[in-house]
């Protein structure tokens, strides 16, 4: 049976796919949650917002740009002057602090016939439902190391940096740039917490009451173990006397002297 927050969940998407602004959007709560993480973030996929754009019986492929922030506005340009999509990589671009970089490449979700929702009411299939509807910025944590790795590649993002996200439309003929979205608002990956800020305990206790716990844990033990030893010594101490009693050997009884036999 499919879930209510699923249901109220698609179709709600749904709902706004066709309203929504034209530039790459975070995914909602109920769909990714911890999200943006330190070096991922969940975007949602462009349902409906190439449509326009589409012609019948030609092949196209969307490409998804990141870029860091801080990198120059005169950089921001995702073709190379004319009309041919950059190829830009990670590298290249010293993680997106030069400018883009290609992170994904992948088919136009279609507007018309999105994941069936009775899908999402199984729970062995809800994970690949959601992947049909987000794509995960980050999400690859070997590409950049393997020799043979071929397809784009997709590394992790850095903690506690703001990104910006465009979606572009590529005819898969021509090779050629046929539409795109804006640049996204800032996207923020989450930093790293000092180690006196991490939740370690229930009641966000702090790494100091953790020590002092662990300190009075230590000498409770220390208390329990010598009362058990204080115990032990007295029950050994009240068995002392019986137990030398029952162990002392009899004294030895003089045997009858022998009579002395007269001379005669």
């Amino acid at each position: 049976m499919c879930s209510s927050w699923v249901v109220a969940v698609f179709c709600c998407l749904g709902q706004l796919c066709a309203d929504q602004s034209l530039k790459p959007q975070i995914a909602a709560p109920q769909l990714a949650t911890n999200n943006p993480t330190l070096t991922t973030v969940a975007l949602e996929k462009p349902f409906c917002v190439f449509d326009s754009s589409l012609h019948p019986n030609k092949s196209y492929t969307i490409y998804l740009y990141a870029m860091k922030e801080s990198a120059s506005a005169t950089s921001s340009l995702v073709t190379d002057g004319s009309s041919k999509p950059l190829d830009s990589t990670f590298q290249q671009t010293n993680g997106g602090q030069l400018g883009p970089y290609k992170a994904a490449a992948f088919h136009v979700p279609s507007c018309a016939t999105p994941p069936r929702l009775v899908d999402a009411g199984d729970v062995s299939k809800v994970s690949d439902v959601l992947k049909q509807y987000l794509f995960r910025v980050g999400d690859d944590g070997t590409c950049l190391y393997d020799p043979n790795f071929l397809d784009v590649c997709n590394p992790p993002l850095a903690p506690d940096t703001t990104y910006r996200f465009k979606y572009v439309l590529i005819d898969s003929t021509e090779g050629t740039v046929k539409d795109q979205t804006l640049w996204s608002d800032p996207i923020k990956t989450r930093r790293v917490k000092h180690a006196s800020q991490v939740d370690t305990w229930p009641g966000q206790r702090s790494g100091a009451m953790i020590v002092i716990t662990s300190i009075l844990s230590v000498l409770l033990f220390l208390l329990l173990a010598g009362i058990l030893a204080a115990v032990s010594w007295a029950v050994r101490r009240a068995e002392g006397p019986s137990a030398e009693a029952r162990c002392t050997p009899q004294t030895a009884q003089p045997s009858d002297p022998r009579p002395e036999v007269g001379s005669k």
